[in-house]
């Protein structure tokens, strides 16, 4: 980003930021300026900037200590595929809710027998005058209790081949019909839910793309999922205030979601959102041992410079990525190996994060209260981070499309490897054989 870019955005923030403004309004200026999504097209609430140009803003609106664009799914899913295959309509209806946080989304894509294999999806929506009627469950649906919209893909034809007879909406997540109901992870949270859509209505103006087109529109979104949980990148979902209706955030004051920190002014209340989990475990582990003399040891060390370099490995390559992008190339299987990346590193991170803590690495607390006993009874507040991080690890290997999936990705579409065996892609979904 040009040291000018760098001026006009510090400019901006010297004016305009104010901790003492609600998180609607500040986030209404930073949207209609074109800096809450700065690489969307400058007639859509954007500046044009490339992707590492955007990211670059993002941190100087953190530098500064202003709070971060609305996070969530919306700026980095929803917006991105709207601003791809929308119509100019669709485009004014959606995207400056997006921008100024007035709507939060979530993803209705996964169901319980259509995770891995999303086009054998079975959520079925019926055309009924100038709506269609959806019916079906959809599971892992990460913000669901905390969404106005989601990104919904249901069949419309039966008589189809599965990856042609899919229809993506924009559907309104309040409205009879629509159950959200938490899934309890093994950490003790509840980041993900399961959806029962029974009946619940979508305009025929919400049809994001053609229909039966669907598919199309849907790997949009996957290849920005992809490449916004890569390892190496970096995307806009980072806000701490959380946007859209049912949280209650917009009407509460922006200083309260950041930290102090820095801008010119100097003024209290500053601080960007706080880092990813995953970004921040290198410094975290380096932390402990340090703390707790693991550091000494040098297999620790050396895999603590093994988890560093695969770090920058990860971040060149999302960077040839952008440059490929920027180019105008075929993205190749960059955003694919990133996802693989990421799973490695998580799961290195622990690794090596359970050998430093040593026993403490067996006690996990499984919600506020047990957490404040472990913390005050062990005397380590960053043990927590490491168990959680452990239990969550198995994670990131199946969410956003599995290993196993990337895999096949690269090796069919990148290597020419041979598909596996079946006619799924000409067979009617109707005559495709069910998992029971």
């Amino acid at each position: 980003m040009s040291d000018a870019v760098v001026d006009e955005l510090t400019d901006f923030l010297e004016t305009n930021w104010d901790p003492d403004l609600t998180v609607a309004e500040w986030w209404e200026r930073l949207g209609t300026s074109g800096w809450a999504a700065p690489g969307w097209p400058v007639e859509w609430f954007g500046k044009g900037l490339s992707r590492d140009d955007t990211v670059r803003a993002q941190q100087t609106i953190a530098s500064f200590g202003a709070l971060g664009a609305p996070g969530g799914l919306g700026l980095l899913l929803a917006g991105p595929t709207i601003v791809t295959h929308g119509t100019d309509e669709q485009k004014r209806r959606y995207l400056r809710d997006i921008v100024t946080g007035q709507r939060g989304w979530c993803q209705l894509f996964s169901e319980p027998g259509a995770g891995s294999d999303l086009a054998g999806l079975q959520c079925r929506a019926i055309r009924d005058g100038d709506e269609f009627i959806v019916t079906g469950q959809k599971v892992w649906t990460s913000g669901g209790q905390a969404a106005d919209l989601g990104m919904l893909i249901a069949r419309t034809d039966s008589d189809l081949p599965k990856h042609q007879g899919i229809t993506y909406f924009a559907l309104d997540m309040h409205q009879p019909g629509v159950d959200v109901r938490p899934l309890r992870e093994m950490t003790g949270r509840a980041l993900f839910n399961e959806v029962f859509l029974s009946e619940a209505r979508v305009s025929v103006d919400a049809m994001i793309g053609d229909l039966n087109q669907g598919w199309t529109v849907t790997n949009t979104t996957l290849a920005n999922e992809r490449s916004g949980l890569g390892a190496g990148g970096g995307h806009a979902a980072a806000s701490a205030a959380i946007p859209g209706t049912v949280m209650g955030h917009l009407e509460r004051r922006a200083g309260e979601f950041v930290t102090s920190g820095g801008g010119k002014k100097k003024r209290s209340g500053g601080g960007g959102g706080p880092g990813a989990m995953f970004g921040a475990a290198e410094q975290l582990l380096i932390g402990l041992a340090q703390g707790n003399g693991k550091i000494a040891d040098p297999a620790i060390r050396q895999d603590l410079m093994r988890l560093h370099t695969l770090n920058e490995i990860a971040r060149f390559t999302n960077l040839r990525l952008k440059a490929e992008k920027e180019a105008g190339k075929a993205l190749g299987p960059a955003a694919n190996t990133a996802k693989l990346s990421m799973s490695r590193i998580v799961r290195m991170s622990r690794d090596l994060g359970l050998r430093i803590l040593g026993a403490q690495g067996t006690l996990h607390a499984y919600d506020d209260a047990q957490r404040g006993a472990l913390t005050d009874a062990i005397g380590n507040p960053f043990a927590p981070m490491v168990t959680e991080l452990a239990l969550f690890s198995p994670a990131p290997s199946i969410y956003g499309g599995t290993d196993e999936i990337q895999k096949n990705i690269i090796g069919e579409r990148v290597l020419g490897l041979p598909k596996e065996p079946g006619n799924d892609r000409t067979t009617p979904f109707k005559d495709l054989p069910r998992n029971t």
